[in-house]
């Protein structure tokens, strides 16, 4: 049975954070390629044995992975569960008004996709992946084991940096909410990473309870927002 249609819009996002906002890179400072190389090299040194490549995704890499893959499967990690607990204060919020991303944290189980990747330098082939999650200082990086219909495959797997500033800890669902609803950085506003991360969800069959709920919280806010507005 599918979920009801999703409270939360584009239209609605684009109503509340109409007005772009600047990057202002001392929000976050990134990592370069170069200071990225040893722990990237380091992971590979990890990879038990041969065979495929691949890379599991549970948020925006599942919408917008930018890289070319050769498969994609619907596979479940466990031991871990994706939720909103790595603050952004950049690129989808500020210092002022930090947004949210997903993160795998302990305990559960989540449901994503696992991407094959083509080519044989492997520090080449991941070096994309690993700028966008790694450059933050928010993740750390695993090997995991998949289970899809078609086998389990072991995928380099984006856990969140419970050392790093960023980690919220476990905040409640109406607090990640309010913090959802506010923010928005340079990229855009956090309430769309939230609402695309859904809407991919929803296209591969994926259920997710934390996600769903937080997107009706979300568009409640920003309809209270502009009903305040609107008032005399």
């Amino acid at each position: 049975m599918r979920n009801a249609p999703l409270a939360l819009s584009l239209d609605l996002i684009a109503r509340a954070h109409a007005v772009p906002v600047p990057d202002d890179a001392a929000a976050l400072q990134v990592m370069t390629d170069e200071e990225l190389k040893p722990a990237l090299d380091a992971i590979i040194a990890q990879r038990a044995g041969g065979g495929d490549l691949w890379v599991f995704a549970y948020g925006s890499l599942m919408w917008r992975p930018e890289f070319d893959f050769a498969e994609s499967r619907i596979g479940t990690v466990r031991g871990f569960h994706r939720r909103f607990c790595l603050l952004q204060r950049r690129f989808r919020g500020t210092p002022e008004r930090p947004g949210f991303v997903l993160a795998l944290d302990r305990g559960g189980a989540c449901r994503g996709v696992a991407f094959r990747l083509p080519g044989t330098d492997l520090r080449e082939t991941l070096m994309p992946v690993w700028r966008r999650e790694m450059r933050g200082r928010g993740y750390v990086a695993r090997w995991l084991p998949v289970a899809t219909e078609a086998g389990t495959v072991s995928a380099l797997t984006f856990l969140v940096n419970r050392d790093s500033d960023r980690y919220s800890g476990r905040l409640t669902e109406p607090e990640i909410a309010d913090r959802i609803a506010t923010a928005c950085g340079h990229l855009g506003p956090s309430a769309e990473y939230l609402f695309r991360t859904v809407e991919a969800c929803e296209a591969l069959g994926i259920r997710d309870r934390h996600l769903w709920t937080l997107q009706a919280l979300v568009a409640d806010r920003l309809r209270a927002g502009e009903a305040g507005a609107d008032a005399p």
